[in-house]
């Protein structure tokens, strides 16, 4: 099971496990993998990979079978990573050279069929009425060539400087670095995105038994290591009744979240009594706690059907639980008495008891200031929000901090909703303001508790291009993939050709997804777009629609950013028939950049810069938008959004508006970025030094940028875009 977990760690950190002797240094002469390891390091180099120095130096002593086995796991990884592992097919052969004008391919479509021996009755008549449905054509959407036939046809791709090169460094023993990688998972200050947390569990039954982190901030993670400790009878880490209902879910695999429905299993007596035991004995505690049953009454309906609490009279505290979700027995919520409070104008009771639950008070702070109606009103929720703040996540506390940055703007403004799931939708902000003098001593104050709570490190190495990075203050702002930034980031794009992909494979059913690229103009009114219906522009060429994946298909579309007559330019993937993100068995999107000279096939993983996973419950992607600034040049902001849509038939052309407005929110909201906490950690205890690339320091820095430098004092602490998480103080 072990070495199924290596990807992991690769993954997660761009390391590879080492097999060590002893004393902890590689065994075997220098020649004898030295072959091998060379080899690998060219094979890696044609996906966009390298070894580093030090990892090419550790391979080359080890046994040349051993250094075999080593690359091909590595390679199956990273080239999953960056989308290499499906051949990626285009329906035109040529992409992007030769594609048609879109009613001239159509009409071209027409007369194959005609001359088809099964389908010329059928397209006359359809001719007859007026209207050709495209589907039954037998030339449209479907391969008309093989992959190979492709790859013969297309150039080679040319090496550019500019070509992305991500260094692997060199890992040590793989159970020491799966234990290092799940306590930095478990004690994460942030929730992990859905595709991380399933790591998590894997990596907690591996590593149960052994270190375990001093604290779990985050609920969710608690719920899924609770869940390993209990297959080995390890105590629970419980102190909320809430920690039980995750845990349940965690045992029927559903929901940690608590967002989606859980279907509750049987349970074996076992685990019933450590669920009702845990119950009880948190109860036991702080009786307090059974009003937290109300945010969750159904799911604790639905949970006693299985544990049969009745069945257990040891454990009467537990049984109060399920008496409170049926409305057998009274427990008042702190929110009811909030409401309650608050409803008879009684603004200072309510804060009275809000201080005893400071999330709740921070996650109110803008009501209960546009609640207040006096100065002295205001001030004192000011001064709770002060005195309350020590006690706050620091996650919580630099989400309050966005938000009332964002407040400055005057009422009217477009309000962007943004669920956990990545669900987007925008309204009119119809909120009285906030007063400018709270605004600012709320702010102050936060930024002194943030300072309070960071490091000073005596040196401070920063890649300037990591400073426009968002704070991951949640790990569902992040999709899982290569070179993924998280939701309102901003990073450069440089090149002369940006291309888009998108690669799905259903599972069941026939399954349509449409890769188009809407161009904005600067007061997001529409200029143009590319899909399907529109398949060349000034702008660049769209690969031809594919309608069915049941062995997986592609599309791209070819962009030449100095053609584009916009501000704006939306890539959207639409759900035209079929399943959902979530529903087909791979799904994908990503972005290349070329230089004009480089041509090469249609996907190259060399000049692959990002591509993440769709794993959204809407029905229209929205990855990122590139965005064109006052120099002319390009810059990337991520969205990780999903739209709605409609069940079936989405089209670029139905949702432009709903996407134009959604999208003017979301660019003139300001995100905290990395560049805040290295402004708050510098000061005279700290100096601090933008990276150029290349010098490298002559002692131990705390270093943080896009990728780990290549070499670095040994000492240093390093934060990259794998554990930017670690940045979010606890």
């Amino acid at each position: 099971m072990i070495d199924r977990l290596e990807p992991l760690v690769l993954r997660h950190t761009f390391r590879v496990p080492l097999p060590t002797d002893p004393s902890g240094e590689a065994t075997g002469p220098v020649s004898e993998g030295a072959t091998a390891a060379r080899q690998f390091d060219a094979a890696l180099l044609s996906v966009g990979f390298k070894l580093s120095a030090e990892l090419l130096e550790r391979l080359s002593k080890l046994p040349e079978e051993t250094v075999v086995r080593i690359a091909g796991r590595t390679l199956r990884t990273v080239r999953e990573l960056v989308g290499d592992h499906v051949q990626h097919n285009a329906y035109f052969i040529d992409f992007p050279a030769n594609v048609p004008d879109t009613v001239d391919f159509w009409m071209s479509c027409v007369a194959e069929a005609l001359r088809d021996e099964e389908t010329p009755v059928s397209t006359l008549k359809q001719l007859r009425t007026g209207v050709v449905n495209l589907l039954s054509l037998p030339t449209y959407g479907r391969y008309q060539h093989t992959y190979a036939e492709l790859l013969a046809t297309q150039d080679e791709l040319i090496a550019a400087a500019g070509d992305r090169l991500t260094v692997l460094h060199a890992g040590g023993d793989l159970a020491d670095e799966l234990t290092a990688l799940y306590l930095a998972l478990a004690s994460s200050t942030t929730p992990l995105s859905d595709e991380h947390r399933p790591d998590l569990r894997a990596l907690a039954e591996r590593c149960v038994d052994g270190p375990q982190p001093e604290v779990i901030p985050v609920r969710e993670n608690r719920a899924i290591i609770n869940q390993a400790r209990l297959k080995v009878g390890s105590e629970l880490l419980l102190d909320t009744v809430t920690d039980v209902l995750r845990l349940a879910c965690a045992l029927s695999d559903g929901d940690v979240t608590l967002v989606e429905p859980t279907r509750f299993r049987s349970l074996s007596r076992p685990v019933r009594r450590a669920l009702l035991a845990g119950l009880d004995s948190v109860i036991a505690a702080s009786p307090a706690k059974l009003a937290d049953v109300h945010a969750h009454r159904e799911e604790w309906k639905r949970l006693g059907e299985r544990l049969h609490p009745h069945e257990y009279p040891r454990w009467p505290h537990a049984a109060d639980v399920f008496a409170v979700a049926r409305g057998e027995l009274t427990a008042r919520s702190l929110d009811g008495r909030v409401e309650e409070l608050l409803g008879e104008a009684d603004l200072l009771g309510a804060l009275t008891l809000l201080k005893s639950a400071p999330g709740k008070l921070f996650r109110a702070l803008d009501r209960l200031l546009r609640t207040a109606l006096t100065q002295e009103e205001r001030d004192a929720v000011v001064t709770a929000a002060e005195q309350v703040a020590p006690k706050v996540s620091g996650r919580v506390v630099l989400s309050v901090r966005e938000h009332l940055h964002n407040r400055a703007r005057d009422t009217g403004e477009l309000r962007v909703f943004v669920n956990r799931r990545g669900q987007a939708w925008v309204t009119d902000d119809e909120r009285a303001v906030v007063g400018p003098a709270e605004r600012e001593r709320l702010i102050a104050a936060l930024d002194g508790e943030t300072r309070r709570r960071l490091p000073s490190p005596e040196r401070l190495l920063v890649d300037p291009e990591v400073l426009d990075v968002a704070l991951p203050l949640s790990g569902k702002a992040t999709a899982a993939g290569l070179g993924v930034l998280p939701r309102g980031s901003l990073s450069a794009v440089e090149g002369e050709l940006l291309r888009f992909f998108v690669y799905w494979k259903e599972t069941e059913r026939r399954t349509d997804f449409d890769l188009s690229a809407l161009m904005l103009n600067a007061d997001y009114s529409t200029n143009t777009w590319l899909s399907y219906t529109s398949l060349a522009e000034v702008e660049g060429e769209h690969s031809g629609d594919i309608v069915e994946a049941p062995d997986g298909a592609s599309e791209f579309i070819n962009l030449r950013l100095g053609a584009v007559r916009g501000a704006f330019v939306v890539p959207q993937v639409n759900i035209f028939a079929g399943e959902g993100f979530e529903e087909v068995e791979e799904s994908f999107f990503g972005f290349m950049l070329r230089e004009g000279e480089q041509q090469g096939r249609p996907f190259e993983p060399r000049t692959v810069r990002m591509k993440s996973e769709l794993r959204g419950t809407g029905r229209v992607a929205l990855p990122l938008v590139f965005l064109r600034g006052e120099d002319g040049g390009w810059r990337a902001k991520w969205l990780h959004l999903y739209l709605k849509g409609s069940p079936s038939a989405n089209r670029v052309e139905e949702n432009r508006v709903t996407v134009a407005n959604l999208l003017r929110g979301i660019v003139e909201r300001e995100q905290l970025t990395v560049r805040h906490l290295v402004d708050l950690m510098s000061g005279d205890a700290t100096k601090v030094t933008l990276w150029d690339g290349e010098t490298v320091p002559d002692g131990p820095v705390t270093f943080i940028g896009m990728s780990r430098p290549a070499e670095l004092p040994a000492g240093s602490l390093i934060v990259t875009l794998e554990n930017l998480r670690d940045l979010i103080p606890a």
